[in-house]
This record gives C-alpha cells, sequence and structure tokens, in this order.
C-alpha cells in the first residue's frame, strides 16, 4: 500500500463546510481548513478511498495534481502540456476535462476546458503518435481545472458521478431534497438515533433514509455501483475490498424513522426507495395528513421540508405555515422541530421563536434552517426550568438573581424634600385595555362568533369593530347615533344642520331667514360671505372696485405689476372662441 501523503480538496454545499470537516477530521485527515463550499485536508491513498465511501456531506473529492498562474488560454496549453500524464493517463483510456472557471481574464470556461483537452492530447502525439479518445460520459479519468483570478488548479476526479447520488434513489417525487443537503441538515440538528425521526411530509423519503443510515452508521457510499478512483492507473482494488466490506463501525438502532405526507403516490415512492436501500425494519411510512396527526412517537425530534411556493406550488402557502405552528405547539409538545424553508413569510406564520436558525442552499435558493423547542406551558417558565438546571450542573457558575422592587431598599426621600410611593410590582400592573373598541379578545368571544348561526351574531361578538343600536346584540345597552335617523342625507332630502347666526342676512343674532323653519336654513341656501367695508386686508376696497388700483393703506404703494394695465379688467379686450379653429 502507498502511503505517500498528498493534497485533497472535498467539495460541498453552502453552508455544510464544518459539518464536512468535522467528518474528513474524524477519518484522520490532517492540515483540514474550510473554504467556502470546499475543506482541503491532506491524507494517503486510504484516506482518499475512504473520504469518497463515508463522508455525507462531500460532493466529490479533488487530488491536485499541479498548480501554476495564467492570465489567458494560451498560457494554460503550455502549462498544462508539461505534466507526465503517463502517471494518471494510458493510451487505452479515455478522459473528460470539467473546468470551473471564476475569473475576468477568462471569458468562456468551454474554450479553457478545449485547450486543456488539446494539451493532453497534443501530449501524447508528440511522445507516442498516439492519443487517448475523449468521452463526456462515464469516462475512464475525470480531470478537473480550477481558475480563481490568476491561480490556477489541475486536479483528478477521484468520485466520477456526484456524491450525491448514493444509488438507492429508485424513483422521486417532484422536487426531491438532495442527499447530501438531507444529511448535512440532520447532522447539523445532532442527532444520532438516540430518539424517534419523525418527517410528515416525507416526499420521496430521503430526509427518512439518510436519518436512518445515520442512526446505523451505515456508509452513503454502500450502494454506488463505482467511483471514479477505481479506474485509475495505480488503483489499489485489496485496500478498497477491506474498506468495503468492514461492518466493524455499524450502530444498532432501538427507535424508529416516522414519514408521512398527503400523498398516497409519495408515499409508494418513498416506500419503493427504503426498501432500495434495505431499510423497511427501521422506517414506517402512511398516508397522513400533518394536521391529522394526533399522538406522535416519544421521545422524537422532527425534521422536514414543506413547500416553498417555488418549485412546488400550494394553493394556500401561508394557511400551510399556519397549520405547521399550531400542530407544532398543540401536538409536538417536547420536540425539537427543525423547519426548512425559504421565505421569511412562511416562518412568519408559524408563530414561534426558533431557538437556532443557519443559512442553507437548496437547489439555487438561499433557505434557512430553523430550529423551534416546543414545550408546555409559558415560554418564561421553560427558560426558568433550563436556568434550574443549568445552576444545579454548575454550582460554580451560580450568582443571584436580579432583584425587583421587593428586594430593593426604598429611598426615604426625594429632593424636594417628600417621601417616595413604594414602586409596584409588574404583575399589579392593570391590564391595558383595545383602545379602539374597549372590547376584550376573549376565548368565549371567539367561541361565540365561531358559532353563531348569521352574519349579524357573528359581527356582534368579533373583537376590533364597533357596533351601534340594535347591532350590538350582546345585551349592553345602545350606544346613540351622533344624529337623528331622519337627518342623514339622501338624494331627496339633503343633510340639514343648525347656520351660525352671524351668517344671517339679518344681522348677528338673527336667524329669522331659514324658509325651512326658524332658526334653520338648507345647505345650498347659505349666502355667500360678504366682503365689508371695513375689512383693511385689501385697503378698505370692495370687490366691485375692480378698475381701481389695489394699493397698501399705511404707504399706498401698487400692488398690481407695472406691467398689467393700469385700466378695470372689465375694460379689456376680450376674444370670443367660436370653435376649435380659433384655438
Amino acid at each position: 500500500m502507498n502511503n505517500e501523503t498528498f493534497e485533497m480538496v472535498a467539495k460541498t454545499l453552502y453552508g455544510l463546510e464544518e459539518v464536512l470537516a468535522g467528518e474528513l477530521i474524524s477519518l484522520g485527515a490532517n492540515e483540514v481548513q474550510i473554504g467556502r463550499r470546499m475543506v482541503s485536508f491532506e491524507g494517503n491513498m486510504e484516506l482518499l478511498y475512504k473520504a469518497n465511501f463515508y463522508c455525507r456531506t462531500a460532493l466529490r473529492i479533488l487530488k491536485p495534481i499541479y498548480h501554476f498562474k495564467a492570465k489567458d488560454a494560451d498560457t494554460v496549453y503550455k502549462e498544462v502540456k508539461k505534466i507526465e500524464w503517463e502517471k494518471y493517463l494510458s493510451l487505452d483510456k479515455t478522459f473528460a476535462i470539467d473546468s470551473v472557471i471564476y475569473s475576468e481574464d477568462f471569458n468562456h470556461s468551454k474554450f479553457v476546458a478545449y485547450r486543456t483537452k488539446d494539451a493532453i492530447v497534443d501530449y501524447f502525439m508528440e511522445k507516442y503518435e498516439k492519443r487517448p479518445s475523449v468521452r463526456v460520459s462515464n469516462p475512464d479519468l475525470y480531470i478537473n481545472i480550477h481558475i480563481s483570478h490568476n491561480d490556477c488548479t489541475l486536479s483528478i476526479d477521484s468520485s466520477g458521478e456526484s456524491l450525491h447520488k448514493r444509488g438507492y434513489r429508485v424513483d422521486q417525487t417532484e422536487a426531491p431534497l438532495n442527499e447530501v443537503l438531507a444529511a448535512g441538515l440532520i447532522m447539523k440538528t445532532g442527532w444520532k438515533g438516540e430518539s424517534n425521526f419523525v418527517d410528515p411530509m416525507c416526499g420521496s423519503g430521503t430526509l427518512l433514509i439518510e436519518a436512518a443510515m445515520i442512526a446505523l452508521n451505515i456508509a452513503p457510499g454502500i450502494h454506488r455501483k463505482n467511483f471514479a478512483f477505481e479506474k485509475w492507473v495505480d488503483f489499489d482494488q485489496e485496500l478498497f475490498d477491506r474498506i468495503y466490506n468492514d461492518e466493524s463501525n455499524e450502530k444498532e438502532f432501538t427507535f424508529k424513522c416516522y414519514g408521512s405526507d398527503i400523498s398516497p403516490d409519495a408515499i409508494e415512492i418513498a416506500r419503493t426507495n427504503v426498501r432500495s436501500a434495505g431499510l423497511s425494519k427501521y422506517i414506517d411510512l402512511q398516508v397522513l395528513p400533518l394536521q391529522q396527526y394526533q399522538e406522535p412517537p416519544r421521545p422524537g425530534i422532527m425534521v422536514t421540508n414543506p413547500p416553498y411556493g417555488e418549485r412546488i406550488s400550494s394553493r394556500d402557502l401561508m394557511g400551510l405555515y399556519a397549520m405547521i405552528g399550531e400542530r407544532m405547539k398543540h401536538v409536538f409538545t417536547g420536540y425539537k422541530v427543525w423547519i426548512l424553508s425559504y421565505k421569511d413569510e412562511c416562518f412568519e406564520k408559524i408563530g414561534l421563536r426558533p431557538s437556532d436558525k443557519m443559512k442553507v442552499i437548496n437547489g439555487s435558493l438561499d433557505c434557512e434552517f430553523r430550529c423551534y423547542d416546543i414545550f408546555e406551558g409559558k415560554n418564561k417558565d421553560y427558560k426558568k426550568a433550563l436556568a434550574e438546571g443549568e445552576e444545579a450542573s454548575d454550582v460554580s457558575t451560580e450568582r443571584p438573581a436580579r432583584s425587583f422592587s421587593s428586594d430593593r431598599p426604598a429611598r426615604n426621600e426625594y429632593s424636594s424634600g417628600g417621601e417616595r410611593a413604594p414602586r409596584k410590582e409588574y404583575s399589579e400592573r392593570p391590564e391595558r385595555k383595545n383602545f379602539k373598541t374597549d372590547r376584550m379578545d376573549r376565548p368565549d368571544r371567539r367561541f361565540a362568533a365561531a358559532h353563531s348561526e348569521t352574519e349579524e351574531e357573528k359581527a356582534a361578538f368579533a373583537p376590533g369593530k364597533r357596533f351601534f343600536g340594535e347591532d350590538r346584540n350582546d345585551g349592553k345597552p345602545a350606544r346613540k347615533q351622533f344624529g337623528r335617523e331622519d337627518a342623514k342625507r339622501s338624494k331627496d332630502k339633503p343633510f340639514e344642520r343648525p347656520v351660525k347666526s352671524s351668517f344671517s342676512p339679518g344681522g348677528p343674532g338673527k336667524s329669522s331667514f331659514s324658509p325651512g323653519g326658524p332658526g334653520k336654513k338648507k345647505f345650498d341656501d347659505r349666502p355667500a360671505k360678504m366682503k365689508y367695508k371695513d375689512d383693511d386686508r385689501f385697503g378698505g376696497k370692495n370687490f366691485k372696485d375692480k378698475g381701481k388700483p389695489f394699493k397698501d393703506k399705511k404707504e399706498g404703494k401698487d400692488f398690481r405689476d407695472s406691467r398689467i394695465d393700469k385700466r378695470s379688467f372689465s375694460d379689456l379686450p376680450i376674444k370670443k372662441i367660436k370653435g376649435d379653429d380659433d384655438l
């Protein structure tokens, strides 16, 4: 066995880098460094085989063979041609090039792949006058070139097909969850099989299968047909057989994984996949909507991936998440519930505060994975119980609880010499009422509103709305209207209201003008406000004196612009418009 140590890179999904690093360290990796969607490490060929076979959160394992710098495709061609390709590829083998480019100097990733292929082909033609063939699907050697700005890394891919293709999925529903993401989410919860596992929206059963394999410590690569490193020139068959047949790390799982879905077709697909994985003994499936859950198995943890309204549509998406929150609160008490979703408004409809949340990417969607601690009673009682448990476990960190006014010494005097009144406890504060309706939203009102036979009765008990007169229908005295019923505005009889006497043409204090009776007159018949001569706002002039200039009473200045004719406005010539032609 070759014990030579070399550099390796494990690719993963965003948000799972730390989980993958932990897996690699447990396998014996050295020099582990976390990057963006990747983890670099060092090890020998045995570690490379184990990383492909055991890592649940790795997409592929790359073995870098050459680092160089380049600003154009011609430089890439020259550098790739320097490699001794006989170490990795023979004339009777096939190969394929995969390129990943993050650089402004390279506009076309396919062109870089073509130049890399040309360099390999020309290397063999110049040396052997023969060349290996290129095969896009299922080649003998996968070659990867990664360019970040000017830094280029040429690697050989030891995995082949992405490692998320475990091999057990026979069929799938619409928008299935990636197996690597499913395993990573479960590992982020910290669950390792010490309780039951529940997924009430299981779809094709990916979360359930990955959970059972984690609980039993079954290698995720056990169902794969092949890995790319099996076709390498230096492949060690005996070493890989020993790794493949090692069952010493598998565990017993005394609990079960429970899955359900509202769709019978989805349950049938999940059952087929579970049988393909050989886990029917550990996974129970049934057609059951979440709203019909009554008594989930305990102890347990719930991890689920509801629809987002993106790839899977829902007629009432917000109502779905509100129902999820209601079931969590009333049925899954004592559970830790983990939910993967996309939109913030969906999480808001759950109506519960998460205890933990982390960002992940599902496909092309930036999602969040949130945890909810479901407990009985009030939040403050739950936190108090947790605090008491922590104090009991660590007496050295115990500190006195914060005291309120009952434990605080009262001040004797203010600066004015008066004695200070005792501070009220928070519990003594009067309950704040609804400032709009002064009506409390009590359970009996909600019940009455929900079970009333008529709309009038239902509306009378609904909180947040005022009712007057006989519409109250709650046994309380009716409030008076803001006017008589016969005084409402209508087409036949316009609205009437008393008019101040100062508007009466008979003089102040007189109101005998009203044709509708003494003291009243119609709104439309109110006379226009007159301009009196003793009003000095316009120099004591009446509006009838249009031809005379307005002058300031004190200084005698003319308010009109000098460009305007001093004659009366009535004396100015007026052009009559007969039709559109005159405009």
